[in-house]
């Protein structure tokens, strides 16, 4: 029986999406802070999953494989989670390459963008970060503009240019709601809500999105997170008890320069929840 009260850090990113860290870093690092349950969830992409397993297992720690799928709803970018899914699934590992396909274009239509306001070159800047050029982001022009000078951090850049309404804010149409999370659950893994309080949704809107999600096979929502504040770990707390959702824990450390909270360093789950690897011990590694 896996124990409730468990280190547990299932949302982080390497240079295999917009990290600037190997999975054989983050693992070390997870471990140096502490984690005993890890995952790896860079977005839309599932290639470093067995280097991470690896990782974690030379660290000593338990793994479960991830990802953070982009989807669109209600107009909004959002992301789902998937954990303790089979990596060799050809049905997730097809649906994440269609979601990666427009990444391009979309890169090369922002920095037209920021071009027509000065900016040049961002897309070839941009690249320089870019461990797959499939995945490039916003974070990875945003990592181009402070080298270069415009803006003293990478917050700034999401303010000032990256952002819906600026020059280089280009929307993409991601995977739908009800394709992401079969993808993970056709793969035998979990769909959780990342950092649902980073989304600019009205509450009729939230309460939708939780409806449609749940509907569709989602089982979990991620409580306590990097981009939340203690009002959001009790409100998303209250929410995974509404509406039946395991709670899951995740720091979305990026970047030792960029990320709000290191990995492994996350407040514990609000009591009363079910966490959402006691529902994965089988899938543990």
């Amino acid at each position: 029986m896996i124990k409730t009260v468990l280190n547990a850090d299932l949302h982080c990113h390497s240079v295999v999406s917009d990290g600037t860290l190997t999975p054989e870093e983050l693992a070390a690092r997870a471990k140096a802070n502490g984690v005993e349950l890890w995952a790896l969830t860079d977005h839309d992409e599932i290639s470093g999953q067995t280097r991470a397993l690896a990782a974690a297992k030379a660290q000593g720690m338990q793994y479960l494989t991830g990802t953070e799928i982009s989807v669109t709803f209600a107009g909004q970018t959002v992301h789902i989670l998937g954990l303790g899914f089979d990596h060799e699934n050809a049905g997730i590992q097809q649906g994440l390459r269609k979601t990666r396909g427009g990444r391009g274009e979309r890169a090369q239509e922002m920095s037209e963008g920021l071009a027509q306001v000065g900016i040049h070159g961002c897309y070839e800047g941009a690249l320089k970060y870019v461990g797959n050029p499939e995945l490039i982001s916003r974070t990875h022009f945003a990592r181009y503009l402070v080298e270069s000078g415009v803006c003293a951090d990478t917050h700034e850049v999401f303010r000032k240019f990256l952002t819906d309404g600026k020059p280089g804010f280009v929307p993409h149409r991601w995977a739908s709601l009800k394709e992401a999370v079969q993808w993970i659950t056709e793969a035998k893994g979990i769909a959780i809500i990342a950092h649902p309080g980073r989304y600019n949704f009205t509450p009729n809107e939230e309460f939708a999105f939780f409806m449609e999600f749940k509907n569709h096979g989602g089982q979990g929502v991620e409580v306590v997170t990097g981009s939340h504040t203690v009002a959001e770990y009790v409100k998303y707390g209250d929410m995974a008890k509404e509406f039946d959702l395991l709670a899951s824990r995740g720091s979305d450390f990026h970047s030792p320069e960029e990320s709000r909270i290191d990995l492994g360093t996350l407040p514990w789950l609000p009591g009363q929840l079910t966490p959402v690897w006691e529902a994965l011990a089988h899938r543990i590694q």
